[in-house]
């Protein structure tokens, strides 16, 4: 893992340095590098491997290459052998040629247009020193972030916020509708350039950027509404091109000499990761991935039912290919760490129970984490839209067959999707839902905020937005883009909370290829009868990858993950309470939280689900829980 930053001042100003940027990232590793010039100053920080090939390794020099361009990059390229091809590069010479490299020399080849040849995960910025123009691009998953900030003394970057935060002039001040929308758990409705603090921004993912003359403009270069449609083909010849770029993405993200670690949580997604992942380095005579779940070890776990399924499928997928699991179930003092770190920064914002395999990847040895983040929005989407696509375009006899094919009565789905395709369907859905869980005993099952109602009445923040797709594609296109507040905030997190435990998180399910060929499909290939995610379920019992009991268990519930969080929590809420009875929170986060109404719902004796699911811990995530209270004897907390 490498991060950049960098500075370009405006015209006439002095050119800065980035030493206290590249100070801010220092748990990237120890390997330092910048340039200077009149016209930019760029910075790199890695972990530097004497003993890797240069391919394997962002290694820190930065010169101008025969154009005067300098380029710094965060990068792991994928299917290097085509992208030297396409550069003409003999292939006595792509060794010599790391990933700064081979970047430099697309950006020579294609300008602006380099993003759209290059695949994998980066970010990079390059310094076009004919030109005096700066170009950046991130990957369009944003597996790399990238920040900015316009200062009156220049344009500021890196991939972290606290290294661009540490930039000339850049103020500290919090975006408060960014805060007010944090609250209300209405991040959906946020644009992706926005970040916790007012000066700097996001490079949203599959866009460039270009700096020339103090002007910065925004390019987006990755359109997944172009996708066109695949080739009519049967299902077996769906699966099969599936299956090769799926094999394809895990082979190219095991490259490195680090240590690889697997997630296993014993759904479709992860659970095909881990297999094909083992697979592979098998036949690399490389050691076998350890596998880390969420669940609580067996002797701790509390003997429910309906905890079984979960464990079996974690149990089959491992001895089917002979991994050793660690379950790493978080712990109250997980819980604290969580609660002590400041929300408005991304690595703090990661799942609780992704801190507890972090921590025991990264005791393993482990270097390299790979996840199956990204199915639900790719090639793994449950279908959602079918049934509204089939009644818009008239289909109503696929529509009927359909259901009954998954045993429900046909007149009800349809006239649940024509519902849903009303102007004020999706609220009265969501009121519907509300409804049943307050008649079934769960009134706080979404639960409430606590946001500072002065607060509140004074910004007026919009609603979260409702939207109900009306066909499989537009739902994943939503996803993709106006609903990224989900998925991409959670990979910028992965991506800086791992940086911190010297762990580099990888996701082969939203590799370019494999989320274009997922858009590109027939919506049949998603929901089939009773069986969603139908392609991915056939493709990996076609070829046998996964046991067939995890391969169709339709089921996304998973209590025993639930609960082992429930459990954590309930062993903080002690420490917790008590924290904030002793002494409540800085003045300025007073502002934006009704503390009185958060110590109330404390009162409880346990958080039970719901809290858990409500407003309740952004708020207290989102408190200053950093300054120790003289005499306080729980500021510890658990052990």
């Amino acid at each position: 893992m490498a991060a950049i930053c960098g500075f370009v001042p405006r015209h006439g100003g002095p050119p800065g340095r980035v030493d206290a940027m590249l100070g801010a990232m220092a748990p990237y590793g120890p390997g330092i590098a910048s340039w200077t010039d009149a016209g930019a100053s760029l910075g790199l920080r890695c972990a530097v491997d004497a003993g890797a090939d240069p391919q394997d390794r962002n290694a820190p020099a930065l010169e101008p290459d025969a154009s005067g361009a300098v380029v710094v990059a965060a990068a792991r390229l994928d299917d290097r052998e085509a992208l030297c091809d396409a550069l003409g590069l003999p292939p006595a010479a792509r060794a010599a040629h790391d990933d700064h490299a081979l970047i430099s020399k697309a950006y020579r080849r294609w300008g602006g247009d380099c993003p759209n040849h290059l695949l994998g995960d980066y970010a990079f910025a390059l310094w076009d020193g004919k030109r005096r123009s700066l170009f950046c691009a991130r990957d369009h998953a944003g597996a790399r972030p990238l920040y900015y900030a316009e200062t009156r003394q220049g344009f500021v970057f890196g991939s972290d916020v606290e290294a661009v935060l540490a930039g000339p002039g850049v103020g500290r001040e919090l975006d408060e509708f960014m805060v007010g929308m944090y609250l209300l758990r209405r991040e959906w409705g946020v644009p992706d350039t926005r970040t916790f603090f007012r000066a700097v921004r996001r490079l949203p993912p599959g866009h460039g950027l270009v700096v020339e003359d103090g002007a910065v403009r925004l390019q987006r270069y990755w359109r997944p509404e172009d996708v066109p449609a695949a080739a009519p083909a049967s299902d077996d010849e769906h699966a099969e091109a599936f299956l090769d770029l799926y094999a394809r993405a895990v082979k190219d993200r095991l490259r490195g000499p680090g240590r690889i670690g697997v997630h296993l949580s014993g759904g479709l997604d992860s659970s095909s990761v881990a297999a094909l992942a083992a697979r592979e380095l098998r036949r690399q005579g490389r050691p076998p991935p350890p596998a880390f779940t969420w669940l609580a070890p067996l002797g701790e776990a509390p003997p429910a039912e309906r905890h079984a399924w979960e464990y079996e499928a974690v149990a089959s997928v491992a001895g089917q290919e002979g991994l050793q699991v660690f379950h790493c179930a978080p712990t109250g003092a997980d819980v604290l760490a969580w609660l002590r770190q400041d929300a408005a920064f991304p690595h703090a914002r990661v799942f609780i129970n992704e801190r507890a395999v972090e921590r025991r990847a990264a005791a393993r040895g482990v270097r390299v984490l790979l996840s199956g983040l990204g199915g639900d929005e790719g090639i793994s989407f449950n279908g959602r839209g079918h049934y509204a696509n089939l009644l818009l375009s008239g289909r109503m006899a696929s529509l009927f067959a359909d259901a009954r094919a998954r045993g429900s009565n046909p007149l009800r789905v349809a006239a649940g999707a024509a519902l849903r395709l009303l102007p004020y369907g999706p609220e009265l859905f969501r009121r519907k839902k509300l409804l049943r869980r307050w008649l079934g005993g769960k009134r706080g099952a979404r639960g409430p905020t606590f946001i500072h109602p002065a607060f509140a009445r004074e910004r007026r923040f919009p609603p979260k937005p409702l939207f109900c797709p009306t066909s499989v594609r537009n739902g994943q296109l939503w996803l993709l883009q106006e609903g990224s507040g989900s998925l991409f905030r959670r990979v910028e997190a992965l991506t800086a909370s791992g940086a911190r435990h010297g762990l580099e998180h990888r996701h082969p399910l939203l590799d370019r290829r494999v989320l274009e060929l997922a858009l590109s499909l027939p919506p049949e290939q998603f929901r089939r009868g009773p069986a969603t995610r139908y392609l991915m379920r056939h493709a990996l019992d076609l070829k046998a990858v996964l046991p067939p009991a995890v391969c169709w268990n339709e089921s996304k519930n998973d209590p025993a993950r639930t609960d082992a969080l429930l459990a954590a929590w309930d062993e903080a809420l002690p420490w917790i309470r008590q924290r904030l009875a002793v002494r409540a929170v800085l003045p300025h986060r007073a502002l934006y939280v009704d503390v009185p109404r958060l110590l109330e719902g404390l009162a409880l004796a346990a958080l039970g689900e719901h809290a858990i699911r409500s407003g309740m811990t952004n708020a207290l995530h989102f408190l200053d829980w950093q300054d120790p209270v003289d005499g306080d004897a729980t500021r510890d907390g658990p052990a």
